[in-house]
């Protein structure tokens, strides 16, 4: 059976007249779409359009959980309570699963945004917190984390699923982390770069690779990756169907 690998990205991060990143573009290369919950983007309109467009595009819908940090995008850390943070990420998680439902589609997964997915790596009580939330939503909703994440070791000793990402656009430390944004190296946006960065993601086995939305280029990016799954014989899909 050919080997299929997800093409993820941030969708439906704008909010009221602002707006951000080219998600008609994406939307047409893309296999799942992380959609923003309105705790650092998107509102409910933005929210609804996004499952929309998403729902005719074929392209499966996971919830991006993040901080409650609007005026800092997310990419901001907060000392949250585990207890409170269950309780953000099942409101978020609830409140895009009720709108996807009236655009004639579910959510499928979720992944968390920003300093929240960076947290999650090393951060053993706000990782089973989000992992929480998950198992009260009652739904078994994979989570994408990096490789080696505490994110994904708790979901797995809890019996959810844990799924391998990999960053087209983003560089990596030595350690296998993400560089922090402002760093040299830390966002990739020349289409070779992120072709060298795909086939090294997909040697190392990762089952999705995300494009960020507010990369410069950002469609035009994805569909170097897209076309990199295709080339190295492997079909690019949705991992949650």
């Amino acid at each position: 059976m050919t080997e299929s690998v997800d093409l993820n990205a941030d969708v439906g991060e704008g909010f009221g007249r602002w707006s951000l990143g080219d998600d008609d573009g994406l939307m047409a290369v893309i296999t799942s779409a992380n959609v923003a919950c309105g705790f650092h983007a998107g509102d409910p309109t933005v929210i609804r359009a996004t499952c929309r467009a998403a729902a005719a595009a074929g392209v499966a819908i996971g919830a991006q959980v993040s901080y409650p940090d609007l005026a800092g995008f997310g990419r901001r850390f907060v000392d949250m309570e585990p207890g409170e943070l269950t309780d953000a990420v099942l409101y978020q998680l609830a409140a895009l699963e009720g709108i996807a439902r009236v655009e004639g589609t579910r959510v499928r997964y979720l992944k968390p945004h920003g300093a929240l997915y960076n947290t999650m790596v090393h951060h053993e009580s706000q990782a089973a917190a989000v992992v929480e939330a998950i198992v009260a939503h009652g739904r078994n909703l994979p989570v994408l984390g990096l490789p080696g994440s505490w994110i994904h070791r708790i979901a797995v000793e809890r019996g959810v699923g844990a799924v391998t990402e990999g960053f087209a656009d983003r560089g990596y430390t030595d350690a296998g982390t993400l560089i922090p944004r402002g760093q040299p190296g830390a966002l990739l946006i020349e289409g070779e770069a992120v072709r060298a960065q795909t086939v090294l993601l997909l040697d190392q086995g990762v089952a999705s690779i995300c494009v960020h939305s507010d990369t410069p280029g950002a469609a035009m990016l994805a569909a170097v990756v897209r076309n990199t799954i295709a080339s190295s014989g492997r079909i690019p899909a949705p991992f949650a169907p």
